[in-house]
């Protein structure tokens, strides 16, 4: 088999996934304006890549604001997720908004093509890593079971997760990290807590709130049944969904003719079948562009 052929058919290999996702963009990108706040979380994703190299582990791409990874080996990545964490950690200050990471990681076969990761090992790690908080480090029992003793000292039993296309749900721990010599055991106390903001949607001369204690998605669409109604002829029924995932609003399009989303600063995106992590602020129409004298906005803003 030729090296274009391998590329194509992609190569099965077990390994430990590792997700890490930065918590507290959104107020940071209010409160410090585009500029500053896209500096901070740019720095600490590069952080975030140093420490990964440095556990021999492998950046696979960006989610968002967050990185996917890749470990051959179990206690290279949970080692890893504990220097992430003493990282970001390090660089709070009590001046202003600060970062935190949460981490997710499992263990099992991947089919790995073209330098992207593929198969259900990923969508578990993902689905782990949206359940850790702030300043947690959730592994799975196949993670955990390939850790020497000492380490696996450091696991907390939790719970069980339930995974979209599984039967089985998955069991979780938490992964207690430490800082040795003149740094701080962090084990010993609860993951800081962090302030989700609420999204607030306002068309039509209405309101319309996403926030934690709700059911965590809405759907926007030509349907008189869709959280947010939008009679425009472009739009589809079933448009747009706006989720909830960990402290961060995802906007997913399902339309024939796009979603396109405006803010302050970084110009018009049209999504077409794809999804992103909404700014702080900004505009949504759908099947045309924010810009058309036709379109109907909805403004968004998280408070």
């Amino acid at each position: 088999m030729n090296p274009a052929d391998r590329d194509q058919t992609g190569q099965l290999h077990a390994c430990v996934v590792l997700f890490v996702d930065i918590s507290g963009s959104s107020r940071l990108y209010q409160e410090l304006g585009d500029t500053l706040a896209l500096r901070r979380v740019r720095a600490c994703l590069d952080r975030l890549r140093e420490v990964v190299e440095t556990y021999e582990g492998r950046v696979i791409k960006n989610m968002g604001d967050g990185l996917m990874c890749h470990f051959a080996e179990a206690h290279h990545a949970l080692e890893a997720a504990a220097a992430m964490q003493i990282a970001v950690d390090s660089q709070s200050d009590h001046t202003g908004p600060n970062l935190g990471i949460h981490v997710g990681c499992h263990f099992g076969q991947v089919l790995e093509r073209a330098g992207d990761l593929f198969g259900d090992t990923v969508n578990i790690a993902a689905r782990v890593a949206n359940v850790a908080r702030v300043g947690q480090i959730i592994a799975t029992r196949e993670t955990i079971e390939r850790l020497d003793e000492a380490l696996e000292l450091n696991a907390r039993l939790l719970n069980t997760v339930s995974v979209k296309g599984r039967r089985d749900a998955i069991t979780v721990f938490e992964y207690l990290w430490h800082r040795h010599g003149d740094l701080t055991i962090k084990g010993d106390r609860p993951a800081p807590t962090l302030r989700i903001p609420r999204l607030k949607l306002t068309f039509d001369g209405r309101d319309v709130y996403l926030e934690a204690s709700g059911t965590g998605a809405l759907s926007l669409g030509r349907t008189a049944t869709a959280d947010i109604p939008v009679n425009d002829r472009e739009a589809s029924r079933q448009h747009a969904t706006i989720e909830m995932r960990g402290d961060k609003y995802v906007l997913l399009d399902h339309s024939s003719n796009g979603t396109y989303v405006a803010s302050d600063g970084a110009g018009e995106i049209c999504l077409r079948r794809e999804e992103m992590i909404l700014p702080a602020r900004g505009r949504i129409a759908l099947g045309l562009s924010t810009a058309s004298p036709q379109a109907t906005c909805v403004e968004f803003l998280a408070e």
